[in-house]
């Protein structure tokens, strides 16, 4: 399967998986998106791994772990991004806060200028 069936596969269908994560983050009031290069990195990590279509959810659940169980408590998170650097790299995905001054970490510091804007 190539790069492009993948990429049908995460979006196309009715229980596509990135339908499937949205609506559960959709539970805490919480807007998911996927950018466009994001998802393209995760059809091509599954074809790196050889694992196809049935290693795409494995892909995407490496990414988003911390994020799931950290949005359930945190009442001010009101968006999540996920870019091709957070499949690419490990880069953390990008939270978006209702309120900016949310995103200051106990020690009063961004945790990163990503997270603030």
């Amino acid at each position: 399967v190539d790069e492009v069936a993948l990429v049908e596969i995460l979006t196309r269908p009715k229980n596509a998986l990135v339908k499937q994560y949205q609506a559960l983050f959709a539970m805490d009031n919480v807007q998911l998106e996927f950018d466009e290069g994001a998802v393209k990195a995760i059809a091509h990590e599954a074809i790196r791994r050889r694992t196809g279509a049935r290693g795409l959810r494995a892909v995407v659940e490496q990414h988003m772990l911390d994020v799931m169980y950290e949005i359930p408590g945190a009442k001010n998170i009101k968006g999540c991004k996920v870019t091709r650097e957070t499949i690419e790299q490990g880069i953390r995905p990008q939270l978006i806060y209702k309120d900016p001054a949310s995103a200051l970490t106990p020690a009063g510091e961004p945790d990163s200028e990503e997270d603030i804007a």
